[in-house]
């Protein structure tokens, strides 16, 4: 097999000089005579706090990589700090992944190690890597280890929401708060909750681009670094396999992906991410698959937000693998790893170590808790809820919206204390959408009006066009398409209509004759909070991002492009 990066190094002429020579720097010649150019694309930075650990764990990949006698070039890569950027990381994450796309393509490699942790990094890495499909592998970075105040472990991000709560109910003080921070992240790595982060690590491995067994690794453990050794070594074999995304993603993974995402209670979030992703292998997936796969997966998980537990006490029970096996009937059996084997060959000796975290498939978390998916008059193109993060009571409610038409009309109503709203009111928040924010940020679990707070209660129905953070929790509808800004019915929503939710039955409606609904016009507020930006990456965003049910990705970045150059360099 003639390596890919040979077009650039092979032959005496003057390009092939050259591309040697500026190469070089001490480098030896042997370099550049078959032996694989593997990437190292590092999403590290200082300004993402969960991935400024990744250089570390690149040096191991590195070594791995010249072990198996390959080349490694370490390739750093838009990097996005979910907790740092503004207005939202997920306004960057289709710009994350064509940079990488265009680098990968662009330059003389064989094969690519992709490095991420904090929410939109593996995603980006893996929609990049599906559509330049050259041999690709993924090393999470993994979470943090478990910190604690007061005698009582934090998960990062879900205790942000609840300890917030307390301090706007007047039953936690703001000095009390602030004091927590320090003790919130206890080391390097992402949040150590069920969040998007471990969530689509997680995912990852399911889908089959990591080694079985390394997700969930906590990003302390010198066992990553193990891990990212021999991950570096396999990224040389699988150049001389042509084990490509494109070679072993199929309409299995996906499905092993989703089965995955329900049983440990994974974010919301996720179902947009593998949407594009499987949109760039021209994978058919759908929302229905979601809800048909995976609604009535029980959560085996016993993981915050959804339940007790955290990252490490997973990785200390057994991790994905001993999760995977107790629902190994549901997998696709022959859906492939980056081994090369199939996924379920990866589970014969997992075993479950810690019942309590990982429940047995008899006593689950949640008997049918994954992503439910909802349609209606409210929702023609679906919206999302995860039951298993909601409250019983409200997964069958009717109550009067209360409209707030952006995010700032909501922080200035929400704590008025005149404000017409009971606990049986549904919040709903419009404008949120990817082209109405723009770029869908993590606002649908809207804090509650101080004034219920005060009164004890602690649940509402929320609905919105945008997203939560999967550290989140509550009765929650989001991703409902389309939005607002694209003229999605939820534009036409008043205050004082009667929503109908029943998650059973798959509903989200309005209480308003079709009739009515279709004379209303969009709310003058919400169409004035959309404006269509003048210049750069937010202009070509608004321009041409899909909706959420289509996975939110440019239309012009569907499919695959793959790996070859158009034109000779000069």
């Amino acid at each position: 097999m003639r390596l890919r990066s040979a077009q650039w190094y092979d032959g005496q002429d003057r390009n092939a000089y050259i591309h040697r020579a500026w190469m070089r720097r001490g480098v030896p010649g042997s370099a550049f005579t078959g032996r694989p150019q593997i990437a190292i694309a590092n999403t590290a930075s200082d300004l993402t706090p969960c991935n400024a650990h990744l250089n570390e764990v690149a040096a191991s990949v590195r070594d791995g990589v010249y072990e198996a006698g390959g080349v490694p070039l370490d390739l750093p890569v838009v990097s996005l700090g979910e907790t740092q950027v503004r207005p939202t990381a997920m306004l960057w994450r289709n710009m994350a992944a064509m940079a990488t796309e265009e680098m990968l393509r662009a330059n003389p490699l064989d094969g690519v190690v992709l490095l991420g942790g904090c929410d939109k990094t593996i995603p980006a890495l893996l929609m990049a890597a599906a559509s330049v499909d050259l041999p690709a592998v993924v090393v999470p970075g993994g979470p943090m280890l478990t910190g604690t105040f007061r005698g009582r472990p934090l998960g990062c991000g879900t205790d942000v929401w609840r300890l917030s709560e307390e301090v706007r109910a007047g039953t936690l003080t703001a000095a009390e708060f602030t004091r927590s921070e320090s003790s919130m992240i206890r080391s390097r790595g992402h949040c150590n909750t069920m969040g998007t982060a471990s969530t689509m690590a997680l995912v990852a491995e399911a889908l089959g681009t990591v080694v079985p067994g390394v997700a969930g690794t906590p990003a302390p453990d010198s066992r990553l670094l193990e891990a990212a050794h021999g991950t570096g070594r396999l990224a040389v074999e699988m150049v001389a396999a042509d084990r490509r995304p494109g070679t072993f993603l199929t309409k299995g993974s996906f499905h092993n992906a989703i089965v995955a995402l329900a049983a440990v209670g994974g974010s919301t979030n996720a179902v947009v991410h593998l949407l594009a992703i499987a949109g760039r292998l021209g994978v058919d997936l759908t929302l229905d698959d979601f809800d048909r796969i995976g609604s009535r997966v029980p959560v085996l998980v016993d993981l915050q937000p959804a339940g007790r537990f955290l990252m490490d006490d997973l990785h200390r029970a057994g991790g994905l693998r001993a999760v995977l096996r107790e629902v190994r009937d549901l997998l696709d059996p022959d859906a492939l790893t980056v081994t090369g084997a199939p996924l379920v060959n990866s589970l014969e000796d997992a075993a479950v170590w810690d019942s309590e975290v990982i429940r047995p498939r008899g006593e689950p978390l949640v008997a049918e808790g994954g992503i439910a998916v909802l349609r209606g008059n409210l929702a023609p193109a679906g919206a999302l809820i995860k039951p298993a993060a909601a409250s019983a009571r409200l997964l069958r409610h009717r109550g009067r919206a209360l409209v707030f038409d952006s995010v700032e009309d909501f922080h200035a109503r929400v704590d008025d204390p005149d404000l017409d709203v009971d606990a049986d009111s549904v919040l709903v928040l419009r404008g949120c959408g990817p082209k109405g924010y723009p770029g869908m940020p993590e606002v649908a679990n809207m804090p509650l009006p101080k004034k219920l707070l005060a009164r004890g209660v602690r649940d509402m129905v929320r609905v919105c066009d945008g997203r939560m953070s999967g550290t989140a929790y509550g009765t929650v509808v989001l991703h409902v398409a389309p939005e607002a800004a694209a003229g999605g019915p939820l534009a036409r929503v008043r205050t004082g209509d009667v929503i109908d939710l029943d998650v059973p039955a798959r509903r989200l409606d309005v209480d308003v004759p079709s009739e009515e609904l279709a004379r209303r016009t969009a709310d003058v507020a919400t169409v004035a909070g959309f404006a269509r930006p003048r210049r750069g990456w937010e202009r070509l965003y608004v321009d041409h991002v899909t909706q959420a049910d289509t996975g939110a990705d440019l239309d012009f970045l569907i499919g695959s492009s793959g790996s070859r150059v158009s034109r000779e360099s000069h």
